[in-house]
């Protein structure tokens, strides 16, 4: 809503952009969205992208098997000996 209260100021895209860290691109977006719809046009509208396909049951079983694959934090075994962390 930070982009909303800016454009309403009459504040350019570019400066936006420089005060809110983002893309110009996003900046001109936004800036659209804003004409064409008011406030309301930038609010969130949740996470993008597809949803999880797993079932909770097997979201919780790649969880166990990733823990499991993971080596400790530190001082773990190789075939070397003890490990020390990576040569630098």
């Amino acid at each position: 809503m930070q982009a909303a209260e800016l454009f309403e100021q009459a504040i350019k895209p570019p400066e936006v952009a420089r005060r809110l860290r983002v893309s110009l691109k996003s900046a001109y977006q936004w800036h659209q969205l804003w004409r064409d719809g008011g406030r309301e046009a930038l609010a969130s509208r949740g996470p993008s992208g597809t949803r999880c396909r797993l079932s909770p049951r097997c979201g919780e079983k790649l969880a166990g098997y990733l823990d499991e694959a993971r080596p400790p934090t530190a001082g773990w075994r190789t075939r070397c000996g003890p490990h020390r962390g990576w040569p630098r």
